[in-house]
């Protein structure tokens, strides 16, 4: 069993030399390349398949107790600075590695088939197999530093497949919006990890909890810095797991493929943030007022993404906002001490997310055959319905990832919600409550999306409510092309604005189709962790608890928690939960399914709060106000600085060099009796100078 962790680092390198190898193709012979497509697809794959059995028989290797294994060689080294790099295997990052490689082998999977027409398809999966090594990367790195290249390398990874169709102004603008918040949390963790070697001389994970702590009781750091450096170094995890307030970067990402979607929202880039927290939890640990923010942080954010998701009619921003959402309770775990509960929530959301999503891109691609290939209409819930008559494979699996998120029973959500419920009511009654309130907001907008896609009559047909969503489509363009600059990069070309809902619109069929296997296959298989994953902690065996706990707790604490459990208080507390989310499933089929409850009628009676919630919360208006027009402002006033005061300047110089050259030409005229009456003068002058001095 030694020999395949010496074998380790074979895991993200084997995806990094797919993507090179198909990326040289594409540079150096891109039309033999592209012609060998699902030979390419099929390589790239292959190598996804082998990174995740090496993954599967690590994680097998942890679990029948082999001891943490790490390899590091030194990389720079300055006087007594040293810096190491390597990779490193305990129970976490074996976690981590068969959670993202099983996820991506079947996105990729799934890729084939929704991917099929694209003309960027070879392409897609070069950038595919680099996210995929970017994140393994990063959850083998044992130190901050390499987290650190690796986490970049993830945020580039996403910029290039949130805007891989790059011809879209709307994806253009969502890879630079999604690139330029992350930079803004990458700062404040770069910030963090620099104060952190400055306090305590290490970038290792365990090395700095030890000192940390060892500074704060002896006070040679005072605990407000110590705050303070824990605050910036979460900032990082705020904005890679889109937490509040840099959460706004994760719906407009939705501009990219479907596959790269549930590899983000899944197992990649916002799984990064809430791994980080996990993996510096030995130093978060000994803060306990930057624990309270974590808690808070990720409470407000669970809450403010599901009061957002209930008014979505974007079946995938639908699914963003309830990735922000279940991303809280994660965080919120960490932040009240819940260790193995928000990782175990990691796990189980990681599948059914991922079902969720790929769901979502199989009804796009049965709904492109009616409404043609506009994400205006092919997205939009309100043009579906019944599609359960004609994809029952992708209906049964999006009910599935229905359930399992809304927390019933037995579905793997109910397990783990349910765990980070109880140890928030623990900690704080009003973190507790505000869960419990989003976990009935859940279910009701997840089955207000079901609903409204899978049952009822099909509405795709409706030429009325097709023009109705095109017309309210190009405002928003014409909106956004009167805002736009009128020259340079960001400039709207002429035609653009047509361009841009008018490409391969027409329809093929007057009924939705189910996906090819390529894609129900994964579908399919994603169902059984969804049912079932969940089952591994349980709080009668909590087999998941024992195998990942807090850096802070040994087998043998985690054993005698175990022994200790109370199942009347969990009854109780389940009980809670599962009520409040059927009070969500009842509501939301009384509005969508039997049309008992007129849903545009309460909109009407509570509008201000509707329209709250419509326009999410206001903050993308808020910060184009505060930033964006903010920084355009401060632009052009130091422009106006950089004109007047800096080229006048240099101008000014330039003037006086002129007129000093103009007057000294004169001085040579060429005659030595002219010369030899200057120097007399000079020395002239300095007699009587210093004479007089």
């Amino acid at each position: 069993m030694e020999v395949i962790y010496q074998y380790a680092w074979l895991i993200p390198v084997l995806p990094l030399l797919g993507a090179m190898l198909v990326g040289l193709g594409l540079i150096s012979f891109n039309h033999a390349t592209n012609r060998l497509r699902q030979l390419n697809a099929a390589f790239i794959i292959s190598l996804m398949g082998a990174a995740m059995v090496l993954s599967l028989s690590l994680l097998w290797s942890q679990i029948q107790g082999h001891e943490p294994y790490m390899y590091s060689l030194e990389w720079a080294a300055a006087g007594n600075f040293r810096l190491s790099m390597g990779f490193t295997i305990d129970h976490l990052s074996a976690l981590m590695l068969a959670i993202v490689t099983t996820v991506a082998f079947l996105v990729m999977l799934y890729t084939d088939g929704y991917m099929a027409h694209d003309p960027g398809y070879v392409r897609f999966y070069a950038y595919l197999s680099l996210f995929g090594s970017s994140m393994l990367g990063l959850v083998v790195s044992p130190n901050l530093v390499q987290i650190y290249i690796f986490w970049e390398l993830v945020g580039m990874c996403s910029y290039l497949l949130v805007g891989f169709w790059y011809d879209r102004k709307a994806a253009a603008d969502a890879c630079q919006k999604a690139f330029v918040t992350n930079r803004v949390g990458d700062f404040g963790l770069l910030l963090g990890m620099l104060g952190l070697f400055w306090a305590t001389g290490s970038f290792e994970f365990d090395v700095i909890g030890d000192r940390l702590a060892e500074l704060l009781q002896t006070g040679s750091i005072s605990n407000f810095l110590a705050v303070l450096l824990a605050i910036l170094v979460f900032l990082g995890p705020v904005a890679k797991s889109a937490q509040f307030p840099l959460h706004v970067w994760l719906p407009d990402a939705m501009e990219g493929p479907t596959p790269i979607s549930a590899l983000i929202h899944a197992a990649t880039m916002v799984a990064a943030g809430v791994f980080l927290v996990a993996r510096m939890y030995p130093m978060f640990e000994n803060v306990p007022a930057a624990m309270n923010v974590i808690a808070f942080v990720g409470a407000f954010t669970a809450f403010m993404g599901a009061t957002i998701a209930i008014t979505q009619n974007d079946i995938k921003k639908g699914l963003a906002y309830s990735t922000i959402s279940q991303l809280g309770y994660m965080v919120m775990a960490m932040g009240v001490g819940a260790y193995s509960a928000g990782l175990f929530h990691l796990m189980t959301h990681a599948y059914f997310k991922a079902m969720l999503f790929l769901g979502s891109g199989s009804v796009i691609h049965g709904m492109e055959g009616v409404v043609g290939h506009d994400p205006v209409l092919a997205q939009d819930m309100r043009l579906m319905g019944k599609l359960r008559k004609y994809m029952p494979v992708t209906a049964i699996t999006f009910l599935i990832g229905c359930l399992a998120i809304s927390g019933i029973p037995p579905f793997a959500g109910f397990w783990s919600k349910d765990e980070i419920l109880g140890a928030a009511f623990q900690a704080n009654p009003v973190l507790w409550l505000i869960g419990w309130l989003t976990a009935g907001i859940t279910a009701f907008y997840m089955f207000r999306m079901y609903f409204m896609t899978f049952e009822g009559s099909f509405r795709g047909n409706d030429n009325g409510i097709r023009q109705q969503l095109k017309k309210a489509a190009d405002n928003i363009l014409l909106v956004e092309s009167e805002t736009a600059p009128l020259f340079g990069p960001g400039a709207m070309k002429q035609g653009e604005l047509e361009a841009t809902n008018t490409h391969d619109v027409h329809s093929h069929n007057d009924e939705p189709h189910e996906s090819p296997w390529t894609m129900t296959l994964p579908l399919a298989i994603l169902a059984v962790p969804s049912i079932s994953i969940g089952l591994l902690g349980t709080p009668f065996a909590n087999y998941f608890e024992e195998f990942i706990f807090s850096p802070n707790e040994t087998v043998v604490e985690v054993m005698e928690k175990t022994a200790e459990f109370d199942p009347h208080e969990f009854y109780v507390m389940a009980g809670a939960s599962v009520a409040i989310s059927i009070v969500g499933i009842t509501l939301a089929a009384l509005m969508y399914l039997g049309k008992k409850i007129d849903p545009a009628g309460i909109a009407a009676k509570i509008k201000p709060l509707y329209n709250f919630s419509l326009n999410k919360w206001y903050f993308d208006d808020i910060y184009h106000q505060v930033f964006v027009l903010g920084l355009r402002r401060l632009a052009r006033q130091v422009m106006e600085v950089d004109f007047r005061v800096v080229d006048g300047a240099v101008n000014l110089t330039g003037f006086f060099t002129l007129v000093s050259g103009e007057g000294l030409k004169y001085f040579e005229n060429g005659r030595a009796q002219f010369y030899a009456l200057v120097v007399f003068g000079a020395v002239l002058g300095l007699v009587i100078f210093f004479g007089v001095t």
